[in-house]
């Protein structure tokens, strides 16, 4: 279920193990991204889930530029 997090937020749950994703564009991500992110550009997400393990919780990030 989709939630807004803070980055403090973020950190407690990296910190308990789940998984950090940036589904930013490459070259956002490559520009700044979260320490420790992995990049699965949105419009790859579908084609790329078998990256991701199934025993932690998964933290998915998005600039949102509002």
């Amino acid at each position: 279920m989709p939630t807004d997090a803070t980055r403090d937020d973020v950190g407690r749950l990296v910190s308990k193990g789940a998984q950090l994703v940036e589904v930013l564009p490459r070259e956002e991500y490559e520009e700044e991204h979260l320490a420790g992110a992995l990049n699965l550009p949105l419009r790859e997400l579908t084609r790329a889930l078998d990256v991701l393990r199934r025993d932690a919780p998964v933290v998915v990030y998005c600039h949102d530029s509002q």
